[in-house]
């Protein structure tokens, strides 16, 4: 390498360890509060993180579950019941948990989901992503439910009222929530035992 080339070498590192100092030192001082908003920096540095870490192979897989109502019906249920606590029915991360998770999942309609290949996506649920809040879901059921909630997310800038209703049905309920149902359900029923007893005359 010739004498200027590895000058400008040299003045890249220092731009770039020069940067990450002074990154480090300004968090440093606000703190790393996961209620903050990533910076551009960290989403930049996040994203070609990701990208780099599947395996060629593994972003050229080809969805081999045939898109059809019955697949997308099944994975809006699968979602509903799994992943919607953190990314919402309809896909767009406003959740409390979503919220308060760091970084929050993106909004998936949007074009830096809807633009990734099938084999990306794929990739993403079976094998979760580091240094976020997405687990790998690799173990938890087959190949097949990944690919079928693959569909799906390509289903969701489409998803209509309807079946978001289907999906509230379907999402888990805390104790609170289920206490709340009981008594409504008791209520429907006709059962009064919360009113008072009649009183006998003698």
């Amino acid at each position: 390498m010739k004498p200027f080339s590895w000058f400008l070498f040299g003045v890249l590192v220092v731009l770039l360890c020069g940067g990450i100092a002074g990154f480090i030192f300004l968090r440093g001082v606000k703190g790393f509060s996961a209620r903050e908003k990533p910076s551009s920096v960290e989403e930049w540095i996040a994203r070609n993180a990701r990208s780099a870490a599947i395996p060629p192979d593994a972003k050229v897989r080809a969805n081999p579950i045939p898109k059809s109502e019955e697949a997308i019906r099944e994975a809006r249920a699968h979602w509903a019941d799994h992943c919607a606590f953190c990314h919402a029915n309809n896909g767009s991360g406003e959740t409390q948990m979503g919220r308060n998770l760091y970084p929050p999942p993106p909004d998936l309609r949007g074009n830096a989901t809807q633009q990734m290949r099938d084999g990306e996506l794929f990739y993403f649920i079976v094998n979760g992503i580091r240094l976020s809040g997405m687990p790998a879901w690799g173990s938890g059921h087959g190949e097949d439910d990944s690919w079928k909630l693959v569909h799906f997310i390509r289903h969701l800038p489409q998803l209509s009222s309807s079946e978001q209703k289907e999906m509230e049905k379907l999402n888990p309920k805390s104790p609170a929530e289920l206490d709340k149902d009981d008594k409504k359900e008791n209520v429907l029923r006709g059962n009064k035992s919360h009113e008072m007893k009649p009183t006998h005359h003698h």
